[in-house]
């Protein structure tokens, strides 16, 4: 490849995983605005995208976020469009799965604050349940904890907004109902994170990586009320299993999905195990629909999404949450060789044959017919262009 043809790259951190794939197919990094893929923060995009900034992207870059990616990577976000979905959809059959379900039906029941606080009272009192409150737009477990007491949540939310306007803080947060009864393998609870790659909203064309993993938690599950604010039982973030003495630096607390997938077959059946992760498709399928029409679906852009779920002791799949830059850092050589895997495979998918120079722009290839694209280790999820092309072979949109 001449070095006038060279794709130009331009990283904001220096992140091991995108450095060496990007510079093993010979591209070269940039500092300046001549860049062809800025694998960048969702802060600098939202500033490249802010009508103040008058930023104009020419038709051979491309970046890693949507514009307003919140609408779906916020929890708060996430939670009203699933509602919304629902709501202006009830009548639309294409919504349900085969049980009269919809995406919203695998969300943990949840509401805003301070916005919904009076609507929670209303309904804790009606319960005797755990809940869990997160910060609305943190990550790595950070702010959260669970309550027991109706009174050790008004007291938290007097401290925290209730006092006035004066140096406190106004940040939103989510409060959802604890999911008590987790699967658990070896006495220990675990989520799932799914790698899920988009490349156009409208119409949406989205992939699920094959590789993803199970993160364990290093202490036993229980419901102790001593043991309810103890990290170690409850968060599976391994930025704080990490920290815990019983973690295990060899294998990272992770465990591939398609070894937990097999462990499933073997101990509960093939049937359960084929009906859990097909409902997994459709309850990210569906939370990527439900977003689809308030994103930004920008010609330039992609996204990496690291989807978060947990299954419940009925092999039930629940949506946590959905990261909009899902770590690159590695904890283990298996973890390192997983990350690059899903990120070579995306920028197989995501990058136009002979580019900068290719005649085919990103706003075309980004919903290419998918037989003519690398996938790898991706699998389609949806296809609604493919849908389109099907109904009106006569017009490519």
């Amino acid at each position: 490849m001449s070095r006038e043809t060279r794709v130009k790259y331009r990283i904001e951190a220096d992140k091991g995983v995108l450095v060496s794939n990007f510079e093993r197919r010979g591209w070269a990094r940039t500092h300046e605005e001549d860049w062809n893929v800025f694998w960048t923060t969702v802060w600098t995009v939202k500033m490249i995208f802010s009508p103040e900034a008058s930023v104009r992207l020419g038709e051979a870059q491309i970046i890693n976020h949507f514009p307003n990616h919140h609408e779906l990577t916020r929890k708060d976000c996430m939670v009203k469009n699933v509602k919304r979905y629902k709501k202006d959809n009830e009548k639309n059959q294409s919504i349900y799965n085969q049980d009269v379900e919809t995406v919203a039906d695998f969300v943990p029941l949840t509401y805003s604050l301070p916005s919904d606080y009076a609507l929670f009272i209303e309904e804790y009192k009606k319960t005797n349940s755990l809940w869990i409150v997160k910060p609305a737009n943190r990550a790595q477990g950070k702010g959260i904890f669970i309550v027991t007491k109706l009174g050790q949540i008004t007291k938290w939310a007097k401290q925290k907004w209730l006092q006035g306007e004066s140096g406190i803080s106004k940040e939103q947060y989510i409060i959802s109902k604890y999911i008590e009864n987790p699967l658990l393998i070896g006495g220990k609870k675990f989520d799932l994170r799914f790698y899920v790659l988009v490349t156009s909203y409208r119409p949406l064309r989205a992939y699920i990586h094959r590789e993803g993993f199970a993160r364990f938690c290093t202490v036993a599950y229980n419901t102790d009320v001593g043991d309810l604010d103890n990290l170690f039982v409850h968060l599976t973030n391994v930025a704080v299993q990490k920290q815990g003495d019983e973690y295990n630096d060899k294998h990272g607390g992770k465990w591939n999905v398609n070894n937990l997938r097999l462990y499933l077959e073997s101990s509960l059946g093939k049937e359960k195990s084929e009906k859990l992760f097909n409902t997994i498709n459709f309850v990210i399928a569906h939370s990527l629909k439900a977003c689809q029409t308030v994103i930004t679906n920008d010609r330039h852009c992609f996204e990496l999404y690291g989807y978060d779920l947990l299954v419940d002791s009925s092999l039930r799949p629940w949506l946590i949450e959905v990261n909009a830059s899902p770590s690159l850092s590695f904890t283990t050589p298996s973890d390192r060789m997983l990350k690059c895997s899903v990120l070579s495979d995306t920028i197989d998918v995501v990058v136009p044959p002979g580019m900068p120079d290719s005649e085919r722009l990103y706003k075309d290839h980004r919903i290419w017919p998918v037989g003519d694209l690398p996938l790898n280790g991706f699998q389609v999820l949806v296809d609604e262009a493919a849908d389109m092309e099907r109904k009106q072979p006569s017009q490519r949109k």
